[in-house]
């Protein structure tokens, strides 16, 4: 004990661990040390599938993989949130489809042979996955080019990063992974045969149709008499427990600070502005002067006074379109004050139909100002941009050159000051692209509108401000002293709001209106029911203080959670029974609806054109339509329960039609064959038992 006393100091806890789990060893039966330390691994598994577990290792070696295909195929290297979601959303298709389906597929005998491969990828049966692909279409038809494959596959060889190879076989896969779906979706769709007979009821009883006529009980949800004993909740339970499978969830109760700007905080962001008014009035520079001094940098744009009341405020809008000169007071909303100066008025059109003629190269701004001078001496813009301009694709209203109308907000990066542009007058614009001959031919009615420059600031929470709160949500953890009761103390004795939270989920990211908040969810899953958190932080802007009720773990509701579920369940049914036996004793030999109704204190109705195969929305409840598909014509029958009612009814007559026929009713079970062809996946992922983790890490 001595040395492992030693070896503790000198090397620390990790290792002291390592030789206690060593020493476990020698005491604890190897198979239960095994599975303890595999539900110890399983815990940093993104996944399951196919009965292969994805560690979070193996999982983001494929996201990098998939990371690096995207930006093959945009040419970007630029990620927001969504495009990452995306990303690890293929990933994990990737396992889903090499782990289960094409495995699943090829147990049910579907082969995608080499042969069929080579005709997929090089043949006269091209896949859409290589022939919808924009990097293979002609530019100039739009349509699927095999030359510009050709050259890609040969490209690859020569590509020494391996990028150009790991795409080719990124879309090898893709074409073999959509052939099995396609083959095992054919697969479905065709072994569903629908069977004369069943072809000949379905057109039969599409085409019969009744009136119906029925009175409606509801059932008495306030008897007290019907009650449900635990042993018939039991009993239920264990019939229907795979209608009671949970994920892993947690209760918990929470109180959150929200780091808000003081008095003191909000005034000295008005006083700022303040100061900076005179200058704002007197720059010769303005994009300079907003670009040091406001949160809103300088835009050219041109507003209409709705715009400007919309993107700003009533108030400004109505500054800015008074004919007032100068600068306009400071306007508060909030937190955020504004001022504003008129920098250009002017009659603006919304939008304007442009033509251009694109040049690239050396001498591009040369041969424009050349081109431009053509155009303005009457040169045909049709001809001089089919003999001269790079853009060949810009063909509105089958003109090329054309580009078509353009707004402010919906137009090419640099051309934005068309819309002011002279009508069918050519200028040159010069942008990324190149060196572009521009003409504005057509725009809408001109309109009233401004330029204005805006000078804001938002006023922030200062250090202080940010500490008090601090202080604030410390004192509430120090009073919970990090367990449940302690919370509840805490609660009662600083007067704070606790949210309750029931059924916290691993994909839980966000708390009422705040997002983003994933490391809670995260403590709540590293702790155990009675403990309180010490302060969480979130988006640096909230300090959390959570408390954790309980916690189920994901299998199987317990009976207890699921009784009052069930209670309801069995009640409703009970309720239904005793509706129908107090109806049937009302209404024991009364020979009209009428007199049912009476009877039962209830109204009638009736529906007409009811027919039981119906191909739309059933006119009537399940229960009710098949009693009366099956009732004698002109008696009352019933009573019936329905899921919340009990009718009385009759079938005042029948007609039969022809309008329904037996393409109708093939063409009702491909839907329906389709439908089912959709649930594949979902199907064989509940059977291959897939766990899907990934809302644990991301």
């Amino acid at each position: 004990m001595a040395v492992l006393q030693k070896i503790r100091v000198k090397f620390g806890l990790a290792i002291s661990i390592i030789i206690a789990l060593a020493l476990l060893s020698f005491i604890i039966d190897p198979n239960t040390l095994g599975s303890a330390m595999q539900s110890m691994s399983a815990k940093y598994d993104v996944g399951q599938v196919g009965g292969k577990r994805i560690s979070y290792t193996d999982f983001q070696e494929n996201v990098d993989k998939f990371t690096t295909i995207q930006q093959i195929a945009t040419g970007s290297s630029v990620q927001n949130e969504q495009t990452q979601i995306q990303i690890r959303n293929a990933a994990w298709q990737d396992y889903l489809d090499r782990y289960m389906f094409t495995k699943n597929a090829r147990n049910a005998g579907v082969r995608v042979g080499e042969d069929e491969m080579v005709n997929l990828t090089t043949g006269d049966n091209i896949s859409p996955v290589l022939a919808q692909n924009p990097a293979f279409q002609d530019p100039e038809t739009g349509l699927y080019s095999p030359e510009a494959l050709r050259s890609f596959v040969q490209e690859t060889g020569m590509d020494e990063s391996g990028r150009g190879k790991l795409f080719w076989n990124y879309l090898q896969n893709s074409v073999l992974t959509q052939k099995y779906y396609d083959k095992y979706g054919a697969l479905m769709m065709n072994s569903s045969v629908m069977p004369k007979v069943f072809v000949d009821r379905a057109v039969a009883e599409a085409n019969n149709t009744a009136t119906v006529e029925y009175v409606m009980v509801p059932l008495n949800y306030s008897d007290s008499t019907v009650t449900v004993s635990s042993a018939e909740i039991k009993n239920y339970y264990n019939a229907h427990k795979e209608n009671y499978k949970q994920a892993a969830g947690r209760d918990i109760e929470y109180v959150v600070y929200e780091v808000v700007p003081s008095e003191a905080d909000i005034t000295a962001a008005s006083d700022d502005i303040e100061s900076r008014l005179a200058e704002f009035g007197a720059t010769a520079n303005m994009k300079a002067f907003l670009l040091r001094n406001s949160e809103r940098p300088y835009s050219e744009h041109w507003y209409t006074k709705n715009e400007l009341a919309s993107n700003l405020s009533s108030d400004i809008a109505e500054f800015v379109f008074s004919g007032a000169e100068g600068v306009s007071p400071v306007y508060r909303s909030g937190n955020l004050f504004r001022a504003v100066k008129v920098t250009g008025s002017a009659m603006v059109p919304d939008s304007v139909y442009v033509k251009h003629i694109l040049l690239q190269g050396a001498d591009a701004k040369h041969k424009a100002d050349s081109l431009c001078a053509v155009v303005a001496k009457g040169g045909n813009f049709s001809s001089l941009a089919a003999l001269y301009s790079i853009d060949k694709n810009s063909a509105d209203e089958g003109e090329l050159g054309n580009l078509g109308w353009f707004t402010q907000t919906y137009t090419i990066p640099g051309f934005e000051g068309v819309v002011t542009a002279e009508l069918n007058k050519p200028f040159v614009l010069n942008t990324q692209y190149g060196s572009h001959v521009v003409v504005v031919s057509k725009r809408t009615k001109p309109v009233a509108k401004k330029q204005v420059a805006v000078l804001e600031k938002t006023a922030l929470a200062s250090q202080e401000t940010f500490n008090d709160y601090y202080a604030k949500a410390n004192r509430f953890a120090a009073i919970a002293g990090g367990t449940y009761e302690g919370y509840k103390r805490a609660v009662d004795s600083t007067g704070v709001y606790s949210h309750p939270m029931n059924n916290v989920t691993e994909a839980t990211s966000s708390y009422g209106a705040i997002s983003q908040a994933k490391e809670i969810t995260r403590w709540v899953f590293d702790n155990k029911p009675g403990k309180a958190s010490n302060i969480i932080t979130v988006n640096n802007n909230y300090f959390f203080v959570v408390a954790l009720k309980n916690a189920r773990k994901e299998g199987y509701k317990t009976v207890n959670d699921a009784a009052p579920e069930i209670n309801e369940i069995l009640r409703t049914e009970k309720l239904r029974e005793a509706t129908k036996a107090e109806v049937a004793a009302k209404i024991q030999g009364l020979t009209t609806l009428e007199q049912v109704a009476e009877a039962c204190k209830a109204s009638s109705n009736s529906r007409e054109d009811v027919a039981f195969n119906s191909t739309g929305a059933p006119a009537l409840e399940p229960a009710l339509l098949g009693a009366a598909s099956v009732a004698p014509e002109g008696q009352i029958c019933g009573p019936v329960a329905g899921e919340v009612c009990v009718y009385v009814f009759k079938v005042s007559n029948r007609q039969t039609a022809s309008f329904y026929t037996e393409e109708d009713a093939v063409n009702t079970e491909k839907q329906k064959a389709q439908y089912a062809a959709q649930m594949i996946v979902p199907v064989m992922m509940e059977y291959d038992n897939v766990k899907d983790n990934r809302a644990r890490f991301y």
